[in-house]
This record gives structure tokens, sequence and C-alpha cells, in this order.
């Protein structure tokens, strides 16, 4: 569920749009006025907003906050006011830059966190923006990683069944499928493995999961985690696989905690998880993270970050009780 408060009555585009010219122009940068409205529209009013402040003032909205701007402010409000299949695009496309397994993480996020119809408009965007296909590029940066490569560009190429009808019997054939993948020895799990986590519907992957749980006393989880054939960074994309398919909002309470414990935040992740999901499940993440955490997201924020930029997160969190 969304946590963006969106201001009643509504202002207008054009009204939004004469109010953030504004605070672009004069003596400084008006920041909060560019969080009051930016902050708590819709993806549809920000669309909206972009498309009259170009024919307005026959500029981009984005141009013109990337001027204003700077720093992780700057680069959560443009995240944001990008339509979401560009921006996921944008995610993808940095994280296949920076290469390592770290980062295909977000390629999973994207792949398994997301429904089939914006999967398939985050493709298209990928390639009016980039001139080329996210998988011809997960190709190229996985190269070294046959598996890894394997499996991502199976992920982000499918298009799975989006509804809630389930063939009990391929659960429990997929069930057992997924214990032989984790349990015979092997250094890389078999195609099989790869079939059933890139093809199968979300919700008949949970109640694989279950079944695996019924028929084996562990979670599929907790024998991915335990496998010692799997080097450990191909664990951690198919805990990352499992884990968006089966509780998004507990990985993206897990990606916030990560990105504030300990030394040094880290901003990109923060603002990743925040900006992306803050009008999908953003309201089942915070209850997560406060079951998880005993903490909520709104005070690791406050603790984490300063200025504009916690301004803005916050804002888009909502309060802490809601």
């Amino acid at each position: 569920m969304s946590t963006i408060t969106v201001p009643h009555p509504l202002p207008t585009p054009e009204e939004d749009c004469h109010k953030l010219y504004k605070a672009f122009k004069g003596g400084g940068t008006d920041e909060k006025a560019i969080i009051e409205i930016l902050g708590r529209r819709t993806a549809v009013q920000r669309r909206e907003i972009r498309e009259v402040y170009a024919r307005l003032f026959h500029q981009s909205l984005i141009d013109s906050l990337h001027s204003e701007l700077s720093g992780d402010f700057r680069r959560a409000v443009i995240l944001w006011v990008q339509d979401p299949a560009e921006r996921d695009a944008t995610l993808a496309h940095d994280a296949l830059k920076k290469k390592g397994y770290r980062h295909a993480s977000i390629i999973v996020e994207i792949a398994c966190a997301s429904s089939p119809d914006h999967l398939i408009s985050v493709r298209q965007a990928y390639c009016f923006l980039y001139n080329t296909s996210l998988e011809e590029d997960i190709i190229d940066s996985y190269s070294r990683h046959p598996f890894l490569t394997q499996l991502l560009v199976r992920l982000v190429s499918s298009y799975r069944y989006d509804g809630l009808h389930v063939n009990e019997n391929l659960v429990d054939t997929d069930a057992a499928e997924l214990y032989n993948a984790i349990k015979l020895p092997q250094k890389e799990p078999p195609t099989g493995l790869v079939n059933i986590l890139s093809t199968r519907s979300f919700h008949h992957l949970k109640e694989s999961f279950r079944c695996y749980q019924k028929k084996n006393g562990k979670s599929f989880y907790e024998d991915v985690e335990s496998n010692k054939s799997y080097d450990n960074e191909l664990k951690s994309i198919l805990i990352t696989v499992v884990c968006c398919i089966e509780s998004s909002e507990k990985h993206f309470a897990e990606v916030v905690r990560t990105s504030v414990v300990g030394l040094g935040t880290d901003e990109d992740s923060l603002t990743r998880a925040i900006v992306t999901r803050a009008e999908i499940d953003m309201k089942n993440i915070k209850e997560e993270y406060k079951i998880r955490y005993k903490t909520t997201v709104n005070a690791d924020i406050i603790g984490d970050t300063s200025g504009d930029y916690k301004n803005f997160l916050l804002t888009l969190v909502g309060s802490a009780e809601a």
C-alpha cells in the first residue's frame, strides 16, 4: 500500500508547475516547496506535471531539478519524478555498469518484485533510453558468470501468469525439484531450478515454497542459505530471488535496515528502496520493519540522514504511525 499523501483539494498541474518554476528562480532554490509539491503527487500526477512544465517553460523538469539541486537529495527527487518504468531502467543500467553480484540484486528486485506488465515496460524503456536491450547488457556485464547470466536473462525476459490459479500437482512436483536442486551436490544449480524460478507465477512459487517447507521441515530459503556446494555470492542472489518473490516487504525492509546499520549510510540503497516502493508496498514495509527491528523506518531515516534529503524521504514514507 502507498504512503503518499495527496493534498485535497489538489492543485492543477499548471498551478504546480508555476510554483516549481518560482522555486527554481530568485535568490536560492526553495527546496521545501519542491518537496511539498513533488513528494505529494502520484506517478500519474507527476507525469502530468512533467508534460505541462515542458509545455509552459520549454524545458525539462528533470533538467531543471538537476541544475538546481545537488547530492543525494537531487538523485532521490529525480528518480522519484521519472516515469516508474524509466526509473527502473535507469537503476538497472547503473547496476550493470558497476557489475558484481551485489549490484545484480537490483536486477532481481526489478524482475521479481514487479508485476509482469511493469517488467515489460521497464524493458521497453531500457531499449528507448540506451539503444540496446536489458538482456544484451546483462550478457555483456556478466559474461564471466554463466549461471548468473542465464538466471538474470530468464528472470527479466519472462512474462509470468499473474493470476491466482495454481496447479496443485505441479506445485508438488516443483517442490521436489527445488529440493533436488539444493540438496544434490553440484557447483551450480541445474537448469530446472532456473526454469521454475523464472517462469512460474509468483502465487504458484509461494505455494511451492510452502509445500517445500511442509515436506522437508525447513524452508527453501534456509536450505539455500546452508548449501555448501554453491559459493556465497551465488547463494546471495538465489536468496534475493526467493525473498523478493515470497515477501517483497521483508526484502525491502532488510534493504532499508542494511543501508542505515553500521559505519556510514548507503544512500543509494536507501533511496532506491524508498523511492521505488513508496507507491507500491511501503506501508507493509514499515509494518514489517517495526516488527522485525523494533524501531521505525522514520526513526532510522531521521537518525542517519539530514537536511532536504531526510525531509524528502520522510515525506515519501509518511508518518511513523501510518
